[in-house]
């Protein structure tokens, strides 16, 4: 027996079919994702993660990309970080950032050492109007389920030594 031409635009026309079309849609693009990430590209996005968070003023994303057991040479636990990073953010109106990732070293794809140089400007309410800065920083990453944690840092004004 054939379809009434009457059936088939009230298939058509209706909007029951979308979710499933939508279930289906994202477990076929799931499935052909492609290779997984190499650590380093994992590094380059999780470095972007960061840069578009501060300059989001974004504090709870940047802390939640440290380590509970982060410590450096300054003497910093992940809350002093979350300090600064509050500090800055309350005392700078807009912040904007020029970062360039000068090496990324992997051990045993479950450790890393990323070396940037960022120059950081920030509007303010200062005489001038704004401040501006440039650092050099090496930062020590573990992998902790699959997720690229900072665990200790090191930061100075460009052409200082690092500590």
């Amino acid at each position: 027996m054939m379809a009434e031409v009457s059936d088939i635009r009230a298939l058509t026309t209706s909007t029951d079919w979308r979710p499933l079309f939508t279930a289906l849609f994202a477990t076929g693009l799931a499935s052909c994702g492609g290779p997984p990430e190499s650590a380093e590209q994992q590094l380059r996005a999780w470095v972007d993660r960061g840069h578009e968070a501060a300059e989001l003023k974004d504090r709870g994303a940047l802390v939640e990309m440290i380590s509970p057991a982060y410590s450096d040479a300054r003497g910093n636990s992940r809350e002093d970080i979350e300090n600064l990073f509050r500090f800055y953010f309350l005392r700078a109106k807009k912040v904007g950032l020029l970062v360039s990732i000068d090496d990324i070293e992997i051990f045993d794809e479950s450790a890393a050492q990323v070396r940037l140089t960022v120059a950081m400007a920030a509007t303010t309410d200062s005489a001038l109007g704004f401040n501006a800065d440039a650092y050099e920083f090496e930062l020590d990453l573990e992998q902790a389920d699959s997720e690229w944690l900072l665990v200790s840092g090191r930061w100075n004004d460009v052409r200082n030594e690092l500590r």
